[in-house]
Protein backbone atom coordinates (compact mmCIF):
# COMPACT_ATOMS: atom_id res chain seq x y z
CA UNK A 1 0.00 0.00 0.00
CA UNK A 2 3.13 2.66 0.47
CA UNK A 3 3.45 2.56 -3.28
CA UNK A 4 0.13 4.46 -4.26
CA UNK A 5 2.01 7.33 -1.59
CA UNK A 6 4.42 8.07 -4.33
CA UNK A 7 2.96 10.56 -7.54
CA UNK A 8 3.48 8.30 -10.75
CA UNK A 9 5.80 10.07 -13.32
CA UNK A 10 7.56 11.41 -10.00
CA UNK A 11 11.29 10.32 -9.06
CA UNK A 12 11.82 8.07 -5.97
CA UNK A 13 13.44 10.03 -3.90
CA UNK A 14 11.86 11.01 -0.75
CA UNK A 15 12.10 14.25 0.99
CA UNK A 16 11.98 14.73 4.74
CA UNK A 17 7.92 15.89 4.71
CA UNK A 18 7.46 11.94 2.97
CA UNK A 19 9.82 9.93 5.33
CA UNK A 20 7.85 11.73 7.96
CA UNK A 21 4.61 10.62 6.77
CA UNK A 22 6.03 7.07 6.20
CA UNK A 23 7.04 6.70 10.04
CA UNK A 24 3.30 7.81 10.91
CA UNK A 25 1.90 5.16 9.03
CA UNK A 26 4.20 2.71 10.53
CA UNK A 27 3.53 3.64 14.34
CA UNK A 28 -0.42 3.46 13.34
CA UNK A 29 0.15 0.36 12.62
CA UNK A 30 1.92 -0.83 15.57
CA UNK A 31 -0.45 0.54 17.88
CA UNK A 32 -3.34 -1.09 16.01
CA UNK A 33 -1.22 -4.00 16.38
CA UNK A 34 -0.81 -3.47 19.90
CA UNK A 35 -4.59 -3.01 20.69
CA UNK A 36 -5.65 -6.75 18.66
CA UNK A 37 -3.49 -7.95 21.53
CA UNK A 38 -4.89 -5.99 24.80
CA UNK A 39 -7.49 -8.92 26.44
CA UNK A 40 -11.39 -8.15 26.52
CA UNK A 41 -11.19 -6.99 30.08
CA UNK A 42 -9.40 -3.80 28.74
CA UNK A 43 -6.28 -5.06 31.19
CA UNK A 44 -2.98 -5.92 30.06
CA UNK A 45 -0.63 -8.75 31.35
CA UNK A 46 3.12 -7.98 31.32
CA UNK A 47 5.09 -11.29 31.43
CA UNK A 48 9.23 -10.50 32.08
CA UNK A 49 9.16 -14.35 32.42
CA UNK A 50 8.50 -17.84 32.35
CA UNK A 51 6.46 -19.29 35.74
CA UNK A 52 9.02 -21.73 37.70
CA UNK A 53 8.20 -24.78 37.37
CA UNK A 54 6.76 -26.62 40.42
CA UNK A 55 8.90 -29.36 42.19
CA UNK A 56 7.12 -32.91 42.61
CA UNK A 57 7.62 -34.59 45.71
CA UNK A 58 8.41 -38.18 45.75
CA UNK A 59 8.13 -40.75 48.58
CA UNK A 60 8.56 -44.35 49.19
CA UNK A 61 6.73 -44.29 52.36
CA UNK A 62 3.11 -43.72 50.70
CA UNK A 63 3.91 -46.84 48.45
CA UNK A 64 5.15 -49.33 51.07
CA UNK A 65 1.63 -47.99 53.50
CA UNK A 66 -0.38 -48.59 50.40
CA UNK A 67 1.16 -52.04 49.65
CA UNK A 68 0.86 -53.07 53.44
CA UNK A 69 -3.32 -52.03 53.45
CA UNK A 70 -3.89 -54.40 50.45
CA UNK A 71 -1.39 -56.90 51.93
CA UNK A 72 -3.40 -56.39 55.63
CA UNK A 73 -6.35 -56.56 53.34
CA UNK A 74 -5.61 -60.12 51.76
CA UNK A 75 -4.94 -61.31 54.85
CA UNK A 76 -7.71 -60.86 56.66
CA UNK A 77 -9.95 -61.73 53.73
CA UNK A 78 -7.74 -64.95 53.74
CA UNK A 79 -8.39 -65.35 57.33
CA UNK A 80 -12.27 -65.05 56.80
CA UNK A 81 -11.94 -67.75 53.92
CA UNK A 82 -10.21 -70.24 56.27
CA UNK A 83 -12.99 -69.01 59.27
CA UNK A 84 -15.83 -70.24 56.66
CA UNK A 85 -14.16 -73.64 55.26
CA UNK A 86 -13.26 -74.74 58.42
CA UNK A 87 -16.65 -74.04 59.55
CA UNK A 88 -18.13 -75.26 57.04
CA UNK A 89 -15.65 -78.90 57.43
CA UNK A 90 -16.75 -78.97 61.02
CA UNK A 91 -20.46 -78.80 60.01
CA UNK A 92 -19.14 -81.62 57.74
CA UNK A 93 -17.81 -83.82 60.39
CA UNK A 94 -20.87 -83.22 62.91
CA UNK A 95 -23.35 -84.35 60.28
CA UNK A 96 -21.08 -87.40 59.44
CA UNK A 97 -21.13 -88.20 62.69
CA UNK A 98 -24.31 -87.72 63.84
CA UNK A 99 -25.80 -89.79 60.97
CA UNK A 100 -23.10 -92.77 62.06
CA UNK A 101 -24.35 -92.37 65.17
CA UNK A 102 -27.83 -92.53 64.33
CA UNK A 103 -27.05 -95.77 61.66
CA UNK A 104 -25.37 -97.19 64.77
CA UNK A 105 -28.61 -96.86 66.83
CA UNK A 106 -30.45 -98.29 64.18
CA UNK A 107 -28.45 -101.11 63.37
CA UNK A 108 -28.58 -101.91 67.04
CA UNK A 109 -32.11 -101.74 66.93
CA UNK A 110 -32.28 -104.35 64.45
CA UNK A 111 -30.29 -106.36 65.89
CA UNK A 112 -32.63 -106.10 69.08
CA UNK A 113 -34.98 -106.97 67.07
CA UNK A 114 -33.97 -109.77 65.20
CA UNK A 115 -32.64 -111.47 68.31
CA UNK A 116 -36.02 -111.22 69.87
CA UNK A 117 -37.91 -112.37 66.80
CA UNK A 118 -35.45 -115.17 66.95
CA UNK A 119 -36.30 -115.62 70.72
CA UNK A 120 -39.86 -115.01 69.89
CA UNK A 121 -39.75 -118.04 67.23
CA UNK A 122 -37.14 -120.56 69.23
CA UNK A 123 -40.33 -120.16 72.07
CA UNK A 124 -42.64 -121.20 69.36
CA UNK A 125 -41.01 -123.77 68.08
CA UNK A 126 -40.86 -125.29 71.53
CA UNK A 127 -44.23 -124.79 72.61
CA UNK A 128 -45.12 -126.24 68.86
CA UNK A 129 -42.58 -129.17 69.31
CA UNK A 130 -42.96 -130.28 73.11
CA UNK A 131 -40.09 -132.47 74.54
CA UNK A 132 -40.45 -136.08 73.44
CA UNK A 133 -40.04 -139.15 76.04
CA UNK A 134 -39.29 -142.81 74.75
CA UNK A 135 -41.76 -144.92 75.15
CA UNK A 136 -40.50 -147.19 78.27
CA UNK A 137 -40.48 -147.34 81.24
CA UNK A 138 -37.94 -144.87 81.64
CA UNK A 139 -39.69 -142.63 79.28
CA UNK A 140 -42.87 -142.98 81.27
CA UNK A 141 -41.14 -141.98 84.82
CA UNK A 142 -39.20 -139.14 83.36
CA UNK A 143 -42.43 -137.69 81.70
CA UNK A 144 -44.51 -138.24 84.65
CA UNK A 145 -42.15 -136.38 87.02
CA UNK A 146 -42.01 -133.54 84.62
CA UNK A 147 -45.48 -132.95 85.03
CA UNK A 148 -45.44 -133.73 88.32
CA UNK A 149 -43.07 -130.53 88.97
CA UNK A 150 -45.72 -128.65 87.33
CA UNK A 151 -48.14 -129.18 89.55
CA UNK A 152 -45.89 -129.63 92.86
CA UNK A 153 -46.01 -133.36 93.46
CA UNK A 154 -42.88 -134.57 95.70
CA UNK A 155 -41.63 -137.82 93.92
CA UNK A 156 -37.84 -138.94 93.07
CA UNK A 157 -37.08 -141.24 90.05
CA UNK A 158 -35.82 -143.61 92.04
CA UNK A 159 -38.55 -143.99 94.62
CA UNK A 160 -41.09 -143.98 91.43
CA UNK A 161 -39.32 -146.79 89.86
CA UNK A 162 -38.90 -149.00 93.17
CA UNK A 163 -42.85 -148.93 93.59
CA UNK A 164 -43.64 -149.57 90.14
CA UNK A 165 -41.21 -152.74 89.94
CA UNK A 166 -43.03 -153.87 93.69
CA UNK A 167 -46.28 -153.81 92.14
CA UNK A 168 -46.15 -154.52 88.51
CA UNK A 169 -42.92 -155.54 86.85
CA UNK A 170 -43.19 -152.56 85.12
CA UNK A 171 -46.19 -153.36 83.32
CA UNK A 172 -48.78 -150.99 82.56
CA UNK A 173 -51.68 -153.29 81.66
CA UNK A 174 -51.42 -155.06 84.94
CA UNK A 175 -53.99 -155.76 86.66
CA UNK A 176 -54.61 -157.71 90.27
CA UNK A 177 -57.32 -159.77 90.74
CA UNK A 178 -57.25 -161.54 93.54
CA UNK A 179 -56.82 -158.88 96.32
CA UNK A 180 -59.87 -157.57 98.59
CA UNK A 181 -60.08 -154.75 96.38
CA UNK A 182 -60.38 -157.55 93.42
CA UNK A 183 -63.09 -159.36 95.45
CA UNK A 184 -65.07 -155.82 96.16
CA UNK A 185 -65.09 -155.54 92.23
CA UNK A 186 -62.30 -152.90 91.96
CA UNK A 187 -59.00 -154.52 91.06
CA UNK A 188 -56.41 -152.64 91.09
CA UNK A 189 -54.43 -151.22 87.91
CA UNK A 190 -51.34 -150.38 85.84
CA UNK A 191 -47.82 -149.40 87.01
CA UNK A 192 -48.17 -148.71 90.55
CA UNK A 193 -52.02 -150.44 91.01
CA UNK A 194 -54.39 -147.39 91.67
CA UNK A 195 -58.28 -148.96 91.69
CA UNK A 196 -60.25 -146.48 89.65
CA UNK A 197 -61.68 -144.58 92.65
CA UNK A 198 -58.61 -143.39 93.61
CA UNK A 199 -57.49 -142.75 89.96
CA UNK A 200 -60.60 -140.39 89.54
CA UNK A 201 -60.20 -138.50 92.71
CA UNK A 202 -56.13 -138.20 92.35
CA UNK A 203 -56.38 -137.38 88.62
CA UNK A 204 -54.12 -135.02 87.62
CA UNK A 205 -55.67 -132.48 84.36
CA UNK A 206 -53.70 -132.91 81.12
CA UNK A 207 -52.96 -136.47 81.45
CA UNK A 208 -54.93 -139.07 80.21
CA UNK A 209 -57.93 -140.42 82.05
CA UNK A 210 -57.31 -144.01 80.99
CA UNK A 211 -56.02 -146.04 83.78
CA UNK A 212 -53.74 -147.85 82.15
CA UNK A 213 -52.28 -144.81 80.53
CA UNK A 214 -48.41 -145.39 82.19
CA UNK A 215 -47.40 -141.92 82.99
CA UNK A 216 -51.39 -140.69 84.08
CA UNK A 217 -51.28 -143.70 86.54
CA UNK A 218 -47.82 -143.24 87.63
CA UNK A 219 -49.18 -139.13 88.29
CA UNK A 220 -52.38 -139.90 90.16
CA UNK A 221 -50.94 -142.31 92.16
CA UNK A 222 -47.85 -139.97 93.13
CA UNK A 223 -50.67 -137.26 93.75
CA UNK A 224 -52.26 -139.75 95.85
CA UNK A 225 -49.10 -140.98 97.80
CA UNK A 226 -48.37 -137.22 98.83
CA UNK A 227 -51.75 -136.65 100.14
CA UNK A 228 -51.67 -139.85 102.14
CA UNK A 229 -47.69 -140.33 102.54
CA UNK A 230 -46.11 -137.14 102.22
CA UNK A 231 -44.45 -138.53 98.88
CA UNK A 232 -44.22 -141.44 97.05
CA UNK A 233 -40.36 -142.44 98.17
CA UNK A 234 -42.05 -143.08 101.89
CA UNK A 235 -43.97 -145.99 100.28
CA UNK A 236 -42.43 -149.25 100.51
CA UNK A 237 -45.34 -151.89 100.50
CA UNK A 238 -48.90 -151.79 99.21
CA UNK A 239 -50.36 -148.31 100.14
Amino acid sequence: MLKNILPRGRSRSLNRTQKAAIAGVGALGAAAVALTAVPASGQTTTTSEAAPTAKVAYSTKQIQDVHAGVTGQLAGASQKVAAIEAKKEAAAKKATAKKATAEKKAAAKRAAKETTSRSAQRTEVKKAAPKSYPNNLDGWIREARSIMKKHGIPGTYEGIHRNIMRESSGNPKAINDWDINAINGIPSKGLLQVIPPTFAAYHVPGTSKNIYDPVANIVAACNYAADKYGTMDNVDSAY
